[in-house]
């Protein structure tokens, strides 16, 4: 099993397009081989950065879901709402 922390710098005003964007990707995971669970978290401590951490039976399931078309045209649209590329981070249980 892996993790995948998500990270993203949220400027208020676009907070709730990009709430929407995310579930929409929330949504198509539901489907897809591999995904476990997910959810999305806001810092208390640093207002405008959210973290959507998401679990996976493993790496290739992930990198599946990473290149795929269907991903990449939310991800583009986010990408483009935010002015700011999103960072990922993959994490393995020890």
């Amino acid at each position: 099993m892996i993790k995948i922390h998500i990270r993203r710098k949220v400027p208020e005003n676009k907070a709730d397009n990009l709430k929407s964007l995310i579930n929409q990707l929330r949504g198509m995971t539901m489907g897809v081989p591999g995904y476990v669970a997910g959810e999305t978290l806001k810092r208390l401590d640093k207002p405008g950065e959210s973290l959507v951490v998401t679990k996976w039976q493993s790496e290739f399931y992930w990198e599946q879901w990473l290149q795929s078309k269907e991903r990449a045209e939310i991800q583009e649209k986010i990408d483009q709402l935010l002015g700011d590329e999103t960072v990922y981070e993959i994490y393995e249980y020890d």
